[in-house]
């Protein structure tokens, strides 16, 4: 899958299948729904979970939890806007192929 693919799927019900849990977490961000979003972000503490986290929490305008995420996915916090994240996290995490 590939971005624009994955993109275009926010426009369905429900999450392509297949999806790791940082990226379902992004694509429930992307539909408008924080909170479905924030529980696939906390499934796996490994570092795309952390980081999406992190991103959540500054979407959330949260910025000190934000950074606490950010400093567990040992990543600056982000100086895009919050499209800009959102696009730069879903293209280092679709798969590669």
């Amino acid at each position: 899958m590939d971005f624009l693919t994955f993109k275009d799927s926010t426009a369905k019900a429900e999450p392509p299948d297949g999806l790791t849990a940082a990226l379902r977490a992004l694509w429930w961000d992307a539909k408008g729904d924080w909170h479905k979003a924030h529980e696939h972000a906390q499934e796996h503490d490994d570092q795309p979970g952390t980081r999406v986290h992190a991103y959540l929490h500054r979407k959330e305008g949260d910025q000190s939890n934000a950074e606490y995420w950010y400093r567990r996915a040992k990543t600056p916090p982000s100086t895009q806007s919050l499209d800009g994240e959102w696009e730069e996290l879903v293209r280092a995490f679709l798969p590669r192929g």
